[in-house]
């Protein structure tokens, strides 16, 4: 019977052989490193030498990759009117070194481009992204993330708590965020109760009359944290508390102050200065 363990043993390898190219098909991943129609959204753009573009994008199955656009700013170039931010893309590339080399782009639709304090929060997103996101390391569900939420800011008449669950969507994919269910004893989280946020642990119970002495901890309610763990946009909830948490959560992560922030904190002083003038 060799040669039925054999047949057998054949068709495993088949069968094996079979599944890796039906997933190398599934990305767009060729033997040769080249990935074509990829879903992908730009973090930052640069000059490169005379004419091109040296990105950082975000992509659905490989997470954040380095792509050099060639000749991208020549007035004649396909790529020069499609690789925007904020807006989603199909990006094809090839290479195997960090530095891809980007071959074909295209709109897949969308939205404007954001102005004002719309362009100011997309720009925070993205920086959040590139920061806190390992290279090449693909997360859809946090592609997914970015999606909705620079859907909202540039298309929803109010943005803010989705602004606030991206934040803490991102963290939760990362592995940054406290349980949201339950506290430090294992109690699920009340609606009605009060919760101190802190990095690098658990959610605590705060009693009546037990709101000072938290130090640098956030205090938020119950119902903040749920409507955040269920990414509950429409939730009446306190966004403004659960702005404190996230903003905690992130700045223990992060390692210097965002750029964008610190722009908005700026262009905010001005304003200030403006009208008390």
């Amino acid at each position: 019977m060799a040669w039925h363990r054999g047949y057998v043993i054949g068709i495993f390898r088949f069968q094996a052989a079979s599944t890796i190219i039906r997933a190398f098909v599934a990305t767009g991943l060729g033997m040769s490193g080249r990935v074509n129609h990829q879903p992908i959204f730009l973090l930052t753009a640069l000059p490169w030498r005379e004419n091109s573009l040296r990105v950082e994008a975000f992509s659905r199955d490989f997470g954040r990759v380095s792509l050099l656009a060639r000749s991208a700013r020549t007035r004649g170039s396909e790529l020069r009117g499609v690789l925007l931010p904020f807006v989603p893309i199909s990006a094809s590339w090839f290479g195997k070194e960090e530095l891809k080399t980007v071959h074909r782009a295209e709109w897949r639709g969308g939205w404007a481009q954001p102005n004002g304090q719309r362009l100011m929060s997309a720009l925070y997103v993205n920086e959040l992204v590139l920061k806190l996101t390992a290279r090449e390391d693909g997360q859809p569900e946090l592609f997914a993330a970015l999606h909705d939420v620079l859907r909202a800011i540039c298309t929803a008449p109010h943005f803010a708590s989705a602004l606030r669950c991206f934040e803490w969507r991102l963290l939760t994919l990362l592995g940054f965020a406290p349980d949201w269910a339950r506290d430090a004893d294992g109690r699920r989280v009340a609606a009605e109760g009060w919760y101190a946020v802190q990095p690098e642990t658990a959610v605590q119970a705060v009693g009546d009359g037990d709101a000072d002495g938290w130090g640098d901890a956030a205090l938020v309610r119950g119902d903040v944290l749920l409507a955040l763990g269920a990414g509950d946009e429409r939730a009446a909830v306190d966004w403004a508390s659960a702005r404190a948490a996230t903003r905690l959560l992130l700045d223990f992560r992060l390692p210097d102050e965002l750029h964008s922030r610190k722009v908005l904190q700026q262009l905010n002083g001005l304003k200030r200065g403006l009208k008390a003038a």
